[in-house]
Parts: C-alpha cells; sequence; structure tokens
C-alpha cells in the first residue's frame, strides 16, 4: 500500500493546473468525501498492525502535498492578478463625500471667534434645572421659562434636555475665575412642531467674556467683527432691544441681507435686515449665583443658532433639510473636484 501512496504521490506534484475548475475537479478528487484519500483511510483498517504507523504517515503526507498543490494554484493567481494592477494610475474622485452645512458653518463660527482668544467649553446635554434655569436669573414659576417648551425627563421633574449651551457657561464659570473669554457650541432640545423654521432639535453656538471694565461697545464691536468674518467684509449690524432674563440690557442683532445687500427684498420683508442673535450684558445674579464678584467685574453673553447662520449663509429656505439627509441637497457641499 506504501507503493501505491508513493505512485499517487508522484501524480499530484506533476499535475499542473489551467484554470480554477480543474483546480476544484483535483480538490475533489483527492479531497472529497469521494476522494482517494477517504478511500486509503477506509483501506487503512485492513493494513497489518506493523505497517500502520509508516502507512498511516504516507497517508497524511499525501493529504498535505495536496493541500499544499491547491494553495499554491491560489496564491499564484492572486499575485498574477495583483501584478496586473497599475498602481501608479490616477485615481477618479467623482465619489467624495463631504462635510454636512451645519458642521461647516459651526466650524467657521469657531474659526473666527477663536481667532480673537475665545476657547471652545463644552457640558452635558442632559442638564438639572439649576444649571439651566435658575442660575440663569429664572427661577421656579419665573415666566421667562415659558419663552422654551422645555423637554423634562418625567420620572425627575429636576432632569431635562438641555434647551440652551447657557447651562455649559455657568458651569464654566464656575470652575474658572476671570478673566473668561470661551464659546459653547453644542445641540440643544425645545419642544417645538418641526417646520420649514423651527425643529425639536437644533445647534447653537452661544458666547461669553468676563472681566474687568467689559462695557456693551465691546460686545457690539466683537458681533461686528463676526458678522464681518462670515457675511463679508461690506455686511452691517443693528441692534434693537429684546429681553433675555439672564442679561441686562440685552438685544437682538440683525445683519444685512447678504442677499439683496440691504436695498430690501422678499428674503428679509424689505427690510434689507435679517436676524441672527441674540445678545447683552450679563446680569449681575448670574455671576453671583455662578460664584464671581459681580462688583469686580462684569461680562457680556451672546447666542446664535447654527441653522439659522447656515439658513442665511446658503440661502436655505426650509430648516427641515439639513436633517433630511437628501444626497442631493448634501452634495451641493462637496469639495470641488
Amino acid at each position: 500500500m506504501k507503493q501505491k501512496i508513493s505512485k499517487i504521490i508522484k501524480e499530484v506534484d506533476s499535475f499542473s493546473f489551467n484554470s480554477l475548475e480543474e483546480v476544484e475537479e483535483f480538490r475533489l478528487k483527492y479531497l472529497g468525501k469521494s476522494g482517494v484519500l477517504n478511500s486509503l483511510f477506509s483501506d487503512f483498517k485492513n493494513i497489518d498492525a506493523k505497517e500502520k504507523k509508516d502507512v498511516g504517515q504516507a497517508i497524511n503526507n499525501l493529504k498535505l502535498t495536496v493541500k499544499n498543490k491547491v494553495s499554491s494554484f491560489s496564491t499564484t493567481k492572486t499575485m498574477k492578478k495583483a501584478s496586473a494592477i497599475d498602481l501608479s494610475k490616477p485615481i477618479k474622485n467623482n465619489n467624495l463625500g463631504s462635510k454636512h452645512p451645519l458642521s461647516i458653518v459651526e466650524s467657521e463660527i469657531i474659526r473666527v471667534f477663536s481667532s480673537i482668544g475665545f476657547n471652545i467649553s463644552e457640558g452635558p446635554e442632559i442638564e438639572d434645572d439649576w444649571h439651566n434655569f435658575t442660575a440663569l436669573n429664572t427661577p421656579k414659576e419665573h415666566p421667562a421659562r415659558d419663552m422654551q417648551d422645555t423637554f423634562f425627563i418625567q420620572s425627575d421633574p429636576d432632569i431635562l434636555l438641555r434647551s440652551h449651551t447657557s447651562s455649559v457657561q455657568v458651569r464654566h464659570m464656575q470652575k474658572n475665575k476671570p478673566p473668561i473669554r470661551t464659546i459653547s457650541p453644542g445641540r440643544v432640545y425645545r419642544n417645538e412642531a418641526i417646520s420649514a423654521r423651527a425643529h425639536c432639535l437644533f445647534h447653537q453656538v452661544e458666547g461669553l467674556y468676563i472681566d474687568t471694565n467689559v462695557t456693551f461697545a465691546d460686545l457690539k464691536q466683537t458681533l461686528l467683527f463676526f458678522a464681518k468674518e462670515l457675511f463679508g467684509e461690506k455686511t452691517k449690524i443693528r441692534l434693537r432691544p429684546s429681553y433675555f432674563p439672564f442679561t441686562e440690557p440685552s438685544a437682538e442683532v440683525d445683519v444685512s441681507c447678504n442677499i439683496c445687500s440691504g436695498k430690501g427684498c422678499n428674503v428679509c420683508k424689505n427690510t434689507g435686515y435679517l436676524e441672527i442673535l441674540g445678545c447683552g450684558m450679563v446680569d449681575p445674579k448670574v455671576l453671583e449665583n455662578c460664584g464671581i464678584d459681580s462688583k469686580k467685574y462684569t461680562g457680556f453673553a451672546f447666542g446664535m443658532g447654527v441653522e439659522r447662520i447656515a439658513m442665511l449663509k446658503y440661502h436655505v429656505s426650509d430648516l427641515r433639510l439639513f436633517y433630511e439627509n437628501d444626497i442631493r441637497f448634501l452634495n451641493q457641499f462637496s469639495p470641488s473636484i
């Protein structure tokens, strides 16, 4: 039987393949259920006990030879395919992804304020009532709470989804001493009906500057610099009196319409201006709540919606487009090839 196995091994060594089909036929002939090796193993039980060791080793050698033969052909075939690839050939960059427009605008806002010394502060999206409202001069039962329809956790009315990133500013003031100059980008949540101009979640960037002798003039100049950097050198701003519980005095900020250049159009309702953010001087009570001496320090704060800025910058008329993952819309923000 050893001679029979030796003869089969020579046949295996001399066999050559021309296709994958021949390799599969070869494999089945020797390694299949009805193949040569299974037949030899069936005859193995009838061999004399003295010869079983040598015959068993010969069968195993045959099995290993067959497997190596099949493996060597597959490796050679793969190497030939790899060598046929021209690695120096230029690729087609016609299927590049793109950044989301909200990410583009948020990064641009961060870049502008970082250039004048503002750092970035972050905080939790699941917040407590004190950081989100009370510390910001909005105690329980305060009517200003109705300005924001908040998502509260049903099992614990003291826990909520933050309705603005001002809560991050509170945490930052508690952990840092003036001078403070920080912006707080992030997602916020409000229980609003989804429409072309509103959503239950959106993105904000809020800013805070606290130091000695900070004035409203500093606030105005900072926002004018921001508007010119983001919308163009010819951009103008105007401030209108407003109300926020955590700033006094407070103002809404408008920029000159970049569609009609301030002349008046349907987008700006023929006013020549579009609202972009709210701002004001930090209320002394907020400073005291956060452990800052309001007699020594003053400061200003501002907050803007990233979606609002993106809609103005890219002339988007429906806020819902930012969340629908419409590839036709997103492809407009792909880098040029």
